[in-house]
């Protein structure tokens, strides 16, 4: 059982370094063509973003 879990864990591990590569070359990319990305603060609400800014908040 406790074989599964170490597995569990490790492949959550992957997928979430997945993602985050996945979101910083999306913004990445978009930072470089000048767009915008649309967010939601933490309060739930839907907000545009310029790329560039959330650039400076991966780095």
């Amino acid at each position: 059982m406790e074989d599964k879990k170490v597995y569990t864990d490790e492949r959550f591990e992957k997928i979430l370094q997945g993602i985050k590569k996945a979101r910083k070359k999306l913004v990445e990319t978009s930072a470089a063509n000048n767009e915008d990305l649309v967010i939601s603060d933490k309060d739930g609400n839907v907000k545009r973003v310029p790329a560039k800014d959330l650039l400076q908040g991966l780095e």
